[in-house]
């Protein structure tokens, strides 16, 4: 399992085209990196047994929307997995609204999940389509590494209320 984690962090933290590079596809469209860190809250909260539960996140980004050009951005995560415990979860996908600095906006829908947890840490590949605004229709890989804010041991009493995530944004050329 651990061998798994450590390949899916490789391909997780390859780097995307560099947006000088990311030139082409639809119109000229350059790519959108956005790095950050988000708060997520589970609500029922995650127990042993698993049962559909919502994940709401406030994430914080800094965006490479061109070349030489980063804008803080701030996103509003949704998802709500069919299945979510302490210790598994499918049907991780949601969405997402990114709201950047310069006054643009993009509508994210994840439709594909994979998710692993070893040892209490979350790794989260999803991906999708920007539905509206800057990027629309475009493809959007999501990597979400979260550990919790309570112990492991709270999951079996008041079970884990919400995690603390590394989350890298890429909408693709």
């Amino acid at each position: 399992m651990a061998v798994a984690l450590g390949a899916l962090a490789l391909v997780c933290s390859s780097p995307g085209p560099a947006s000088a590079e990311g030139r082409g596809g639809h119109g000229g469209y350059e790519a959108v990196t956005c790095t950050g860190r988000s708060t997520s809250r589970y609500d029922p909260p995650l127990a042993l047994l698993p049962r559909t539960t919502r994940n709401h996140a406030h994430v914080r980004y800094a965006c490479t929307v061109g070349p030489g050009r980063t804008v803080g951005a701030v996103g509003t995560f949704d998802s709500f997995p069919t299945s979510a415990s302490c210790v598994s979860v499918s049907g991780a996908g949601g969405a997402e609204t990114v709201r950047y600095a310069d006054g643009g906006r993009s509508v994210i829908v994840l439709d594909n999940a994979t998710a692993v947890r070893v040892a209490g840490v979350l790794e989260v590949l999803q991906s999708g389509r920007v539905v509206e605004g800057r990027a629309a229709g475009h493809p959007v890989r999501r990597t979400v590494t979260a550990l919790p804010r309570e112990l492991p041991t709270d999951c079996l009493t008041s079970g884990l209320h919400g995690s603390d995530s590394a989350v890298q944004l890429e909408i693709l050329p």
